[in-house]
């Protein structure tokens, strides 16, 4: 009967992972940076260069790991030093791997993450709302090929030699939407932080988590309004799956990656939820 249950799970999954892709490509546009005056202060405060629009030169490398899709092409950041280190693959958004995502994957190998931004656009980027719809849309059709993707990646991770095994996803938006149902329908991982992504609410799906997730979420994101976000932390709960949820006070959907786009209204929440991420990465991939 378990096994039964646990493929009916996955199918459920699988549905969920459909829906909330569609949902999460409502508003995963970023602002324009802000031409205000503190962001050297925000950089003295801790948070990554990567938000604040301020990283220097790329310092990872792309990759293939997707042998299913050679135009998949991902962008690996690793630390210094020998490690062992946990790793991170982090999902982009609704308009593909692009140089923001990049960015904080260095970030990312920095705080000791041997870091994977994925590509689930086969090598693609969308430049308007049209086109990353679109490109949302096509890839929507075969839901299975992205969770086969994020297989792959997991596997590249867990064959390197500079890896402990323990591997986490990150993602943001349509990404964060990704993320979840990446928990609920693929291979076994870590963690599961997602920002402002699509939910699901069902504690009979969400039992199928066996490890904490982390979330941030905007109180003034219509699309992912706090009414819902609540029911995703009651059936969190309900379905005795650990949780870090929180919703941050007169922010908007995707306040984070682009802190720069608002940085006086932004930093405060943006640092907070940095200290929190970095924390719960360190008790689930670290520890």
């Amino acid at each position: 009967m378990t096994a039964v249950r646990n493929l009916e799970v996955i199918g459920q999954s699988r549905m969920a992972f459909a829906v909330a892709i569609l949902i999460a490509g409502a508003s995963c546009s970023g602002d324009a940076p802000s031409t205000q005056s503190s962001q050297s202060d925000q950089a003295a405060m801790g948070l990554p260069a990567a938000v604040l629009g301020m990283a220097g030169p790329l310092g990872g490398e792309s990759v293939s790991y997707f042998a299913d899709d050679d135009a998949t092409v991902g962008y690996l950041a690793v630390p210094e030093g020998a490690g062992p280190f946990p790793s991170l693959i982090l999902i982009h958004e609704w308009n593909g791997l692009a140089d923001r995502i990049r960015e904080v994957a260095d970030a990312m190998a920095a705080e000791g993450y041997v870091t994977l931004a994925a590509d689930l656009y086969s090598g693609r980027t969308g430049s308007t709302p049209d086109e990353n719809r679109s490109l949302m849309a096509e890839h929507l059709a075969n839901p299975d090929q992205m969770i086969a993707n994020l297989d792959a990646a997991a596997r590249f991770l867990r064959e390197r030699d500079d890896v402990t095994g323990r591997v986490g996803t990150l993602g943001w938006c349509f990404g964060g939407g990704v993320a979840l149902s990446y928990a609920l329908g693929g291979e076994a991982h870590e963690a599961t932080a997602i920002f402002y992504g699509s939910l699901v609410t069902d504690p009979e799906i969400l039992a199928s988590i066996d490890h904490e997730v982390y979330g941030s979420f905007a109180e003034m994101d219509n699309g992912i309004p706090p009414e819902q976000v609540n029911e995703f932390i009651s059936a969190l709960r309900a379905a005795g799956v650990a949780n870090d949820v929180h919703i941050y006070d007169e922010v908007n959907h995707g306040f984070w990656l682009r802190i720069d786009g608002n940085p006086e209204l932004r930093t405060e929440p943006g640092l907070d939820a940095w200290q929190r991420l970095r924390s719960y990465l360190g008790r689930t991939l670290s520890d």
